[in-house]
C-alpha cells in the first residue's frame, strides 16, 4: 500500500528566500512565487545551542545548507527577504552572493515603527 502522507515537491526555477535574523535565532524559509513554504532551516537544526546560536558562523552553516538544498533541485535564481536587526543578517547575505545561486532582488522588509510606542500617561499631582 503507497504511503500517502509524503507527497513530492516540485520547484520552480525562481523562488523566494526570507532571512529572518533575530537576535537569538536565524531563520532561512524558502518559498515559492505563491508563498507555499518548500524548505525551511535555522541554526538550532543545524545542531547550535544557546548563545552559539545567534553567531554569524551559524547563520553562514544555516544559509549553506538551504544553497545546498536548492542546488540539489536544480534552482536558478531567488529573490532575497532580509528581516531583523541580529547579527546573523551580513553573514547570510554574504553567504548567499557567494552562491552559485542569482539573486534577481533583495529587500529589507524589516518592520520600522513610524511613531513609536504610546506614551506612558503622565504623573498626577
Amino acid at each position: 500500500m503507497p504511503d500517502k502522507t509524503k507527497k513530492t515537491i516540485t520547484f520552480p526555477s525562481t523562488v523566494h528566500l526570507y532571512v529572518t535574523a533575530g537576535f537569538n535565532n536565524t531563520i532561512v524559509t524558502v518559498t515559492d512565487t505563491k508563498g507555499n513554504t518548500l524548505l525551511w532551516y535555522s541554526c538550532g537544526r543545524a545542531g547550535f545551542k544557546g548563545t552559539r546560536k545567534s553567531t554569524p558562523f551559524a547563520a553562514t552553516t544555516t544559509v549553506k545548507h538551504i544553497i545546498d538544498q536548492l542546488e540539489n533541485h536544480h534552482v536558478n535564481s531567488a529573490k532575497v527577504f532580509i528581516k531583523g536587526p541580529g547579527p546573523g543578517r551580513d553573514a547570510a547575505l554574504k553567504s548567499l552572493k557567494h552562491s552559485k545561486i542569482k539573486l534577481t532582488l533583495l529587500a529589507d522588509i524589516t518592520p520600522i515603527p513610524h511613531n513609536g510606542c504610546r506614551p506612558k500617561k503622565p504623573k498626577r499631582g
